[in-house]
This record gives structure tokens, C-alpha cells and sequence, in this order.
């Protein structure tokens, strides 16, 4: 079953604030809590705390109202529940040094950047077609990965004996020194030169790895192509950027998605833009013709009298919204074709029409406007 939308599950609306949308998740979690015996619910528990977890945190949020529910599927985003304060803007913050920083003096630590750092975020590109962004695409990707080393599962080491912790910080990964300083002896805390701040040292390298605890290798993973999703925008995929340094996690894959362009077919937004030729005579009397859509061919009523640069409008035959999966329009740009040669009878059938219409037609109309 489709989710709905967050919004809509919390009752706000797309402006709503902070401070609305925490009243409204309040109310609702004490009606739909499984410990209220009267209005207790379970399921609707569980969707209103996950809206309220992608909608309170600003981040998420914007991504939500960006991509909507896609933004967080085949672990595309961080998913309801994780800590949104857990660094500060994917930094890893010691308030220690800020502090030190600030006021000096007392125990000081040092960046630890010899310890487990996050991998880099990688970017490739996958090229669909555009019938495949109407309907949502399943497709298989192929890309270089840092892969964990099946020999020693990532540890580096030739056997698990090979692993002891650094004699020199004792397994920390800092080691601390003691200075006088004008405000009397401060303590300042180094990472580790022996072991680079792991806290542990390998006696024999892996050989398979040559220590390094990964292998590159060539990953093939099946992600979806959302219907909805424009030319430009990204799907991410969490885990499988660049590897990370000592014992960091992987990085994340962003895919772009780039369009081919349409043969017929333009977007703009979610609308969709379509030239339709049609014979003049269709154009002066009106026709029902079938007309073809992104979704198969419909029914289009071309009234009469259709004058040049008509634009009709087939309400609902646009791109789903990425997000609320409404629909955009069709929008049929009518281009009179008028014929260039005549046989007999059609010619005689156009002079019998003008035998018979205003013998003062429309440009001598136009030029008696005009005064002298």
C-alpha cells in the first residue's frame, strides 16, 4: 500500500512550523497510542511518529518536500529514527576544543583525525528513457566499490592474532603531555604517532589486502528510477561511496538521472507538451480524433471552428508529482495544415463554399479599417 503523504498524516500544511508540526504529532501519538485503550492504534502510531521524524528535522524535510517518499527508499535517506544530532553538519564536533578554544588552559584534547573517518560520496550517471520517468523503472547499475577484504573482514591483519592494542596509548589512540603555560601546567591530549589513533597495531599484514582491509571490486546493485523523478535529479544510495579511513564507513552513491529527450513528447514540470497536426477541414468542422499520451492513446473532441495556435487541454495525462503522485495536464498544440496543391473536385468544392459565404470576407473586412 502506497504511504501517504506525511503532511497529511500529521494534518499540517507544507508551511507548517516546527512548533506545529510537534503539537500536531503530540496530539496524535496520545490518541493513536497502542496504550490507549479507547482510540489506540498501532499502525497509525507508527506512520504519525515516522512523518513526524522526516518532518521536524530540517534536513530530512527538505528532502521529503523535494523527492517525497522516494527520497528515503532503498536506504536513499538516513530513515525515521536516526539521531539529527549527531555531529554538526556531517562534522564530528568536540565541544572540548571549542571550549579550550575559547578560554584556554585546563585539559585540552586534539583532533583525533587518524581516527574512523566517514568515506567520501561518489557521483555517476545513469541515462533512461523518457517513457521510463512516466512508468518508474527497476535498472541495474555497475560501478567501482571498495569492498570489505573477505580474508580479514576489514581488519587489515593476517589472522586475529596479528591484532594487539598499541603499547604506546594503550588502546586510546591519544596519548596526553604535560606543558607549564602562564596559567600553571595544561594537559594536552595528541593522537597516537604509533598507531595513528586506532589504538591498535598489526603484526603481519593481510595478504590478501596487503593490509589495506578492502578490495576493489566491481558492484552490481538493481535501484529504481521513480516515475516522476526530472532530468538532473539524484537518487541516493546510502553506503556505497568511497570506503572510509580506519574503520570509517563507506560514503554514499549519488545516481543522476539524465533524460532522453522525447521524440514528441516535452515536459515542463509535470506537464507534458504535444504538436498535433490536423487538416484544415477538421479544423472548421470538428473531429474526434485519438490522441497519443504518455499513457496510451485518448480520445481528443477537436471543436469546430478551431482557430491556428489552438492549445486543448487533456486534463490528468501528465507526469505523476514525484511526491504526491498527482498528475500534471496534456497540453495539444494544434497546427493547421493547410494543403498546397488542390485536385478538381476539392477545388470546385472550395469555390462553391466561397459561392456561398460573405461575398465580403474577412481581409476585405481588415482592409476597410483602415482610412485614408
Amino acid at each position: 500500500m502506497a504511504k501517504r503523504d506525511y503532511y497529511e498524516v500529521l494534518g499540517v500544511s507544507k508551511t507548517a512550523t516546527k512548533d506545529e508540526i510537534k503539537s500536531a504529532y503530540r496530539k496524535l501519538a496520545k490518541k493513536y497510542h497502542p496504550d490507549n485503550k479507547e482510540t489506540g492504534d498501532e499502525a497509525k502510531f507508527k506512520e504519525v511518529q515516522e512523518a513526524y521524524d522526516i518532518l521536524y528535522d530540517d534536513q530530512k524535510r527538505a528532502a521529503y518536500d523535494q523527492f517525497g517518499h522516494a527520497a528515503f527508499e532503498q536506504n536513499g535517506g538516513a530513515g525515521p529514527g536516526s539521531n539529527p544530532f549527531n555531529g554538526f553538519n556531517g562534522m564530528d564536533v568536540d565541544l572540548n576544543d571549542i571550549f579550550s578554544s575559547i578560554f584556554g588552559g585546563g585539559s585540552r584534547r586534539a583532533r583525533n583525525n587518524a581516527g574512523p573517518q566517514r568515506g567520501d560520496d561518489t557521483l555517476m550517471r545513469v541515462r533512461v528513457e523518457f517513457m521510463d520517468i512516466v512508468t518508474g523503472k527497476d535498472q541495474d547499475i555497475s560501478f567501482d566499490f571498495d569492498d570489505n577484504c573477505p580474508k580479514c573482514g576489514g581488519s587489515g591483519a593476517e589472522s586475529p592474532t596479528d591484532i594487539k592494542t598499541c603499547p604506546t596509548c594503550k588502546g586510546r589512540g591519544t596519548v596526553t603531555r604535560q606543558q607549564r603555560s602562564l596559567f600553571g601546567m595544561v594537559t594536552n591530549e595528541y593522537v597516537c604517532p604509533e598507531c595513528n589513533g586506532k589504538g591498535k597495531t598489526i603484526l603481519k599484514k593481510c595478504r590478501e589486502c596487503n593490509g589495506n582491509g578492502y578490495k576493489r571490486i566491481r558492484k552490481n546493485i538493481k535501484i529504481h528510477i521513480p516515475a516522476g523523478i526530472n532530468n538532473g535529479q539524484q537518487i541516493r544510495i546510502q553506503g556505497m561511496g568511497e570506503h572510509g579511513v580506519n574503520g570509517g564507513s563507506h560514503g554514499d552513491l549519488y545516481v543522476e538521472v539524465n533524460v532522453k529527450p522525447h521524440q514528441y513528447f516535452r515536459r515542463e514540470g509535470n506537464d507534458i507538451h504535444l504538436d498535433a497536426p490536423i487538416d484544415f477541414i477538421d479544423a472548421i468542422l470538428g473531429k474526434k480524433v485519438q490522441i497519443e499520451t504518455v499513457y496510451g492513446p485518448e480520445e481528443l473532441v477537436i471543436p469546430a471552428g478551431t482557430q491556428v495556435n489552438t492549445v486543448l487541454k487533456m486534463r490528468g495525462k501528465g507526469i505523476k508529482d514525484l511526491r504526491t503522485q498527482k498528475p500534471g495536464d496534456q497540453y495539444v498544440h494544434l497546427q493547421i495544415k493547410i494543403p498546397t496543391s488542390l485536385n478538381r473536385k476539392q477545388k470546385e468544392a472550395l469555390e462553391q463554399y466561397e459561392a456561398a459565404s460573405d461575398k465580403e470576407g474577412s481581409f476585405a473586412k481588415f482592409m476597410k479599417n483602415f482610412k485614408r
